[in-house]
């Protein structure tokens, strides 16, 4: 089983906290790379600051000195430092990983929830083996990857569906598919039928809800997939993905975010009730 500490939500905590505590010791960046014996540049306090590189415990140390930090939150922050940076277990995938995939996965390892706007295929956390290589091996004939890289990026969403089923705080999934993401094929029939039985099956657990925006209703959202995740930590602000053809971003403004969470809302109240989307899906697996 996965560890749920995360170090990419360590990272970015530790990075909220050092931007905190300069700017609270009045210091820009620049103030920063100036100091002797630091050896940081303001580029790389910049790095640090915005979580896009773990900092080493040296760097830490010699910043809460420079910010006068007390020897309780020291301690605390050193800790979180050294978790910040321990090497997440999908790293192992590095091969097949991009930067902003390894960035999603390690949000979703420590998230509490996650709601999941899919307009076109069936979110991965939710997709049989089958489904998922007919997924990727489209993926392929537009954004080429070695035929050995298939069955590893398999195994690693195939991996990441542990956050579901684990004992231990299973993450709370709440899902809106539009209802073309049971039409579109993605292999042969019995391979589409096996993929709307599971999503019937995976949402009789207590912690996923789905539902299905009809195709024939009202559609108050025109734009690319997307994922909010809320942490159990309330520093841990809330953050939007949305995914696109070969890049992805984030989004962690409270008024961007509220924006995805009022769409999700909106996408969420105009589809079928949960009972009324299982028996969707059920009526179109028996149509393959």
């Amino acid at each position: 089983m996965a560890d749920q500490a995360s170090p990419t939500v360590r990272r970015r905590r530790l990075a909220a906290e050092l931007r905190r505590l300069r700017e609270q010791a009045g210091h820009t960046v620049h103030d920063v790379a100036n100091v002797a014996g630091l050896n940081l540049s303001a580029s790389k306090v910049s790095r640090i600051e915005n979580a896009r590189t773990a900092p080493k415990l040296e760097d830490v140390e010699g910043l809460l000195r420079l910010y006068g930090v007390g020897e309780g939150e020291r301690e605390i922050l050193l800790r979180l430092a050294r978790e910040a940076g321990q090497r997440g277990w999908w790293e192992t995938y590095s091969d097949v990983l991009l930067p902003e995939y390894a960035t999603f996965i390690g949000l979703e390892v420590e998230a509490r929830s996650a709601r999941n706007w899919e307009p076109v295929v069936v979110p991965g956390l939710l997709q049989t083996e089958d489904y998922a290589r007919h997924v990727i091996r489209g993926w392929q004939s537009v954004m080429p990857f070695p035929p050995a890289q298939v069955e590893r990026r398999i195994e690693l969403r195939m991996k990441r569906q542990e956050v579901i089923n684990r004992r231990d705080r299973p993450l709370v999934l709440s899902v809106v598919m539009d209802e073309s993401t049971l039409l579109r094929r993605f292999g042969d029939a019995s391979i589409m039928r096996k993929q709307l039985h599971h999503l019937v099956e995976s949402a009789q657990r207590p912690n996923i809800t789905l539902r299905i925006l009809p195709l024939n209703g009202q559609h108050p959202f025109v734009g690319p997939a997307f994922v909010l995740f809320d942490f159990p930590v309330e520093k841990d602000h809330d953050i939007a993905y949305i995914e696109h053809l070969s890049s992805a971003i984030y989004v962690e403004q409270d008024s961007e975010v509220y924006e995805y969470s009022r769409s999700f809302e909106r996408l969420a109240a105009e589809s079928l009730s949960e009972e009324e989307s299982l028996l969707v899906i059920e009526q179109r697996a028996r149509s393959f």
